[in-house]
């Protein structure tokens, strides 16, 4: 009877050394890993400061009605940043790309990048990191590397209105 005691207090010790080794892992791979900064566009206030710790701005390329390659400036400011920067769905909609096939709305989005940018996107970030099989298989087809959820847990990802869902502030610390 004893021995089976000891042997579950050993498993459950293991099993918390384990957790721990893994957390100061993820603690470290997240330390490690190229910060990201979501919902970049000239509508939506953004800290300098979370521009400049960056090193990969999620852009959205229309939001409001308004299209980011109608602001030549914003496009030179965000070029210059020297930033990499990739393509956050096209409005920035509820979960625009995960029901619904949007082929008409991922070659406009990429349109409006490209005339922001003068060059393609090569990664896409669906909105809320919701993607359809279809739309992800459209996305393939135009070359672009597909972000997905996993990638929340690997970087620190801020956004810029501060709404993601762990604020940024705790994103910093862990």
């Amino acid at each position: 009877m004893k021995k089976k005691i000891k042997l579950k207090l050993l498993l459950v010790l293991l099993v918390l050394i384990l957790l721990i080794l893994a957390e100061s892992n993820l603690f470290l791979i997240r330390a490690l890993n190229p910060r990201e900064l979501d919902d970049i566009h000239p509508d939506i206030a953004c800290s300098k400061d979370y521009l400049k710790q960056a090193d990969i701005i999620w852009v959205i390329p229309e939001f409001n009605g308004k299209k980011i390659s109608d602001n030549e400036t914003w496009c030179e400011e965000i070029l210059e940043l020297n930033k990499e920067i990739g393509l956050h769905g096209l409005t920035h909609g509820y979960l625009e790309f995960a029901n619904e096939t949007k082929e008409k709305e991922i070659k406009e989005a990429m349109d409006i990048f490209e005339d922001c940018f003068k060059f393609k996107p090569e990664m896409f970030k669906a909105p809320q990191l919701k993607i359809s099989d279809e739309n992800a298989e459209i996305i393939k087809e135009y070359n672009m590397t597909i972000v997905r959820k996993f990638n929340s847990i690997t970087h620190k990802v801020y956004h810029c209105n501060d709404t993601g869902v762990f604020s940024n502030s705790f994103i910093k610390v862990f």
